[in-house]
């Protein structure tokens, strides 16, 4: 699942929390701090596909019409054009392989700040991180799918993307996250 902004906060919180909760560290400036590295490096991580996939609109609005002609699947050719320009824009598409990555340069800047302390192997940190970014997006797909059961039980039919539909849909969204203790 992809990374959003609205999901870098609860994410790094979850982080901060299962470090914690570790026995292995110590946390020199408290939970927050902890969070607060994280989600620095979550953001970064996300904007940068953030830009990439912007780069990748323009190319495909700027070729519409060859795009139009040809009939091509214009979804596989968006992902065909972000693949290609992935690597230059510092992206790795391989969700596994980007959270890995991404647990390491997390873990990377706690210690570089010196908001953590640990005499264990930094792999058995790194994985720590990493089993807290994977568990949050788990969690997440069984949040979304509850959310878009209730939103289904309405009477009346909502449409995706109107005004409505997301503002139900985030009122939802954040008392399953309570619900579950993530919020």
């Amino acid at each position: 699942m992809k990374l959003t902004l609205t999901h870098v906060k609860h994410i790094a919180n979850k982080i901060a929390v299962d470090l914690n909760r570790s026995g292995v560290i110590t946390m020199t400036h408290g939970l927050d701090g902890v969070a607060f590295e994280a989600e620095k490096h979550l953001i970064e991580n996300v904007k940068k596909e953030m830009v990439l996939e912007e780069k990748v609109h323009d190319i495909v609005d700027e070729n519409e019409e060859q795009i139009d002609f040809y009939l091509a699947d214009e979804r596989q050719l968006f992902f065909m054009i972000k693949k290609k320009l992935a690597e230059e824009f510092g992206v790795i598409l391989s969700y596994e392989e980007r959270f890995s990555d991404l647990a390491h340069t997390i873990l990377d800047g706690l210690y570089e700040e010196d908001l953590i302390h640990y005499e264990v192997n930094e792999n058995r940190i790194k994985n720590i991180i990493y089993d807290a970014i994977t568990g949050f997006i788990a969690d997440t797909g069984e949040i979304e799918s509850a959310v878009i059961e209730k939103l289904r039980s309405y009477k009346r039919k909502l449409i995706p993307g109107t005004d409505e539909y997301d503002i139900l849909f985030e009122k939802h969204y954040l008392e399953e996250l309570k619900k579950r203790g993530m919020a």
